[in-house]
């Protein structure tokens, strides 16, 4: 195994182990999370991915494509919508509970309140999967403006926000009367779709490469949704909005400085 294929391994099951890290706050926190812990995670969380898209996956899909001057910009646009569309339809088909409601979204199930939770989280991690999935492939195949550092970089990013997601959905798995051990499990598995998603981008990397600047804004587009549709909604909802906005001021200055240490 070659040291380039065994940090491209490492650099997939990082965010993996994030979402185990948060998920396991069930084992050391109370039944409940306090409202303002939730706001400063949603934010922080919602900093960290809005920072990853901007540096990490739509400035390398513009300069990808900066020798077409103006119209550098067009795969950027037209990748960025198109992973906004597909996360609207995942959205459409899928049942799931958004954390915080009863009114389940998507087409109508029998699912239990604790299945559609984390469905809610598992496919919003699809384009987190992804966006580590399509990095790597561009770090191995030598494109330009992608490095493996850099690859790392949004590979870390993305772990450092699944901390507080996997709390987020482990904790209220738990107060709704789920065993702590279970809670964890449930937390964990919702992050297991990142990987699963990375790999399948990864064995397409040799007929992904030449449509790279689109996939990289693809991706920036999925993780934007999931910023504006959720993330936001919920961080500024109610009390405590305040430490939202804080929390997403510190989650993307700390993305932006690592991508510019690691990049």
């Amino acid at each position: 195994m070659t040291e380039m294929t065994t940090t491209i391994i490492i650099g997939l099951l990082i965010p993996l182990l994030g979402t185990m890290l948060g998920s396991a706050f069930v084992f050391i926190m109370k039944d409940e999370m306090s409202a303002r812990l939730q706001k400063s995670l949603l934010g922080f969380a919602s900093g960290v991915m809005v920072a990853a898209s901007v540096w990490s996956l739509l400035i390398p899909a513009m300069e990808m494509k900066a020798d077409s001057g103006a119209w550098s910009v067009v795969p950027a646009a037209l990748g960025f919508m198109m992973g906004i569309g597909f996360l609207l339809l995942i959205d459409e088909l899928t049942p799931h509970l958004h954390i915080g409601t009863d009114k389940p979204e998507g087409i109508r199930s029998h699912l239990s309140k604790t299945a559609m939770l984390a469905l809610a989280v598992t496919i919003h991690n699809l384009p987190e999967g992804m966006a580590v999935g399509v990095v790597f492939a561009g770090a191995e195949n030598g494109a330009s403006h992608i490095s493996l550092a850099g690859a790392i970089s949004v590979s870390l990013g993305i772990a450092i926000q699944n901390i507080p997601e996997g709390a987020i959905i482990s904790m209220p798995m738990r107060a709704a009367g789920n065993s702590r051990w279970k809670s964890f499990m449930l937390g964990s598995l919702s992050g297991v779709v990142e990987p699963i998603g990375a790999i399948a981008v990864l064995l397409l990397a040799s007929l992904i490469m030449p449509a790279l600047p689109y996939m990289l804004a693809f991706a920036a587009g999925a993780m934007f949704y999931v910023v504006v549709e959720e993330l936001i909604p919920e961080a500024s909802s109610g009390q405590h909005s305040n430490l939202s906005t804080i929390g997403f001021a510190i989650g993307f200055v700390l993305m932006m400085v690592l991508d510019v240490v690691m990049g």
